[in-house]
């Protein structure tokens, strides 16, 4: 039997753009049985006399076969008061009511009586505004053999506390002085400090949904309420209900307590009524508005003018980051790097073109030591030319890698270099190193003990020195030895005019496309305007070489042949 029910009573989290009071829940209990609270094996016995034909158990009175005792269906919306055999009672008499939600209660109950149109006589409701601060468990699982019970208990002291944390004056708290400073955790609360100091303010709006359990004709008996479904949100779209709602998955079971053991059945299911097509195009419309105005918003604080270089300069922006390094000799390593701009670069006058990282100790990963620097750095460059042609050079980046020791002593552990990507984007760039190798136990014991190490005095001895005038450099006979590696992550920009006018042009050529309609001309239309672009530029030359006289000479000509 334990397969025909469902077990899974943990909350469930949904999350919704509508707003909680379309919300309907449809609840429905039903009795299963209604038999002598006998033990288990009794009842297990007494069903096997029964299968053998020995005995024959009573049948149920025919108060108990009614089907509007039996079983009770309602449906339930956000914070919807239905009151219980109990509140009826109660709120009946007028004097009762001491609270002003009281007296509404029992108007509310007065109208209701006299409208004689009452829905609900088992399932019940409480709402935010009633102080429900029982702790009523819901279905407590044990074996899949057990029965499934509930049980009731007194509230927690974090329950009594928060069910007037709403109306609680916030008062200011004098510091006690006889606390010292430096003493202000308190390492071993008493029972006494936790009660007075821990108390969670609970932002969210509960509802519950009850069940009168009790035998025919005896409801509104407070033992025998049940918690049946509890529902929770914050009003930012989020909604706790528990249990879940069964969505096709068998009934819950509910199992009562005392002299006769009742058998429940326990149904959920979500009855809110979905967006019509007209209302979701409405409100995606809406939202479509709304980020529309937000992107015109940022875009009014970004702007639209950006800042251009000059005719014929190159923009070149780097954002980079060392990243890390690995297969070092030594411990404790920092990085010195400096960038070199060759002819027709230049830089901004208060641009860095150097700098340290920090100090970084090396984990062991692997088989090779690393060392995370993870150390931001960005440069700014600017290339001119006079002539329209490819970039004969790119500026270079060298580094050299040390380590520091206990006593302040640095060692040189590799030299390397970076060439600036051509292209933008993002790049990741590893560079192998080297250091100068100085043969002999001296030099070794020498770098062992008291540090130092040969060194570059060029860095550009890295790659091609600068002051390196001839076709062939030789490096003949200079010893050196094969360092570890540096790992970088480059973020590269690119600024020019001539890349506007260049998606300029491919815009203009796309409309001549369009206009003129299909593929087929394309190729035909582009050598149209490349060779159109091309005498252009030789007729701008042109007239730059020639005498002033004979340009005038020309455009009053040129002026006469159309008049």
């Amino acid at each position: 039997m334990a397969d025909c029910w469902n077990t899974d009573t943990g909350e469930a989290v949904y999350r919704s753009r509508d707003v909680i009071k379309n919300m309907r829940i449809k609840v429905r209990l039903e009795r299963v049985t209604s038999t002598a609270a006998l033990s288990q094996h009794l009842q297990q016995q007494v069903l096997t006399q029964q299968l053998r034909g020995d005995i024959e158990l009573e049948t149920l009175s025919s108060s108990e076969q009614q089907t509007g005792d039996n079983e009770e269906e309602l449906l339930v919306g956000w914070q919807e008061k239905f009151f219980s055999q109990y509140e009826l009672e109660l709120f009946q008499c007028e004097s009762a009511c001491q609270t002003p939600l009281d007296r509404q209660y029992h108007a509310e109950i007065k109208a209701l009586n006299k409208a004689k149109g009452r829905r609900n006589y088992r399932i019940f409701t409480y709402t935010d505004h009633d102080r429900y601060t029982s702790c009523l468990p819901l279905h407590q699982l044990q074996n899949a053999s057990d029965l499934l019970t509930t049980t009731k208990s007194g509230p927690t002291f974090l329950a009594e506390r928060m069910a007037s944390v709403r109306h609680r004056r916030q008062e200011r708290r004098t510091v006690d002085s006889s606390i010292h400073k430096s003493k202000i955790i308190n390492w071993e609360p008493s029972e006494e400090f936790v009660k007075s100091s821990r108390v969670v303010n609970n932002a969210m709006q509960t509802m519950h949904i009850m069940g009168d359990l009790g035998p025919s004709g005896r409801l509104g008996q407070k033992e025998n309420e049940c918690l049946l479904v509890t529902l929770k949100t914050d009003g930012n779209g989020t909604v706790v209900v528990k249990p879940d709602f069964n969505k096709g998955k068998e009934p819950y079971r509910i199992v009562t307590e005392g002299e006769k053991r009742e058998v429940w059945r326990l149904t959920l299911e979500d009855v809110s009524a979905a967006m019509k097509p007209e209302e979701k195009d409405s409100e995606q419309s809406m939202y479509n508005d709304l980020y529309v105005r937000h992107r015109e918003y940022l875009n009014s604080l970004v702007g639209q003018d950006f800042e251009m270089p000059p005719v014929g300069i190159l923009r070149y922006v780097m954002n980079g980051e060392i990243v890390c390094a690995r297969g070092f000799e030594y411990d404790n390593l920092y990085i010195h790097f400096l960038v070199e701009l060759p002819g027709s670069w230049s830089s901004l006058p208060l641009q860095s073109l150097s700098g340290v990282t920090q100090t970084c100790r090396t984990k062991t990963l692997g088989k090779e030591n690393v060392a995370f620097f993870s150390f931001p750095f960005s440069f700014e460059a600017f290339y001119m030319s006079e002539k329209e042609e490819s970039i004969p050079q790119w500026p270079v980046l060298y580094f050299k890698v040390l380590s520091l020791d206990s006593w302040q002593r640095f060692r040189t552990e590799g030299y390397g270099y970076l060439l600036f990507p051509a292209s933008p984007g993002k790049h990741t760039v590893t560079c192998h190193t080297w250091r100068p190798l100085q043969t002999g136990t001296v030099s070794a014991l020498r770098r062992f003990f008291i540090g130092g190490s040969p060194e570059l005095e060029d860095h550009s001895y890295v790659r091609v020195p600068g002051t390196f005038k001839g076709e062939r450099l030789s490096r003949f006979g200079f010893s050196t030895e094969t360092a570890g590696s540096v790992t970088f992550t480059l973020h590269c920009l690119q600024q020019a005019r001539a890349f506007v006018d260049a998606a300029m042009m491919n815009r203009r050529r796309q409309k001549v496309y369009e206009q003129l309609g299909g593929f087929s001309q394309q190729g035909a239309v582009c050598t149209i305007l490349e060779a159109f672009q091309r005498a252009k530029k030789r007729m701008q030359d042109t007239r730059e070489r020639l005498p002033r006289d004979v340009v005038c000479t020309l455009s009053q000509l040129q002026n006469e042949s159309s008049a």
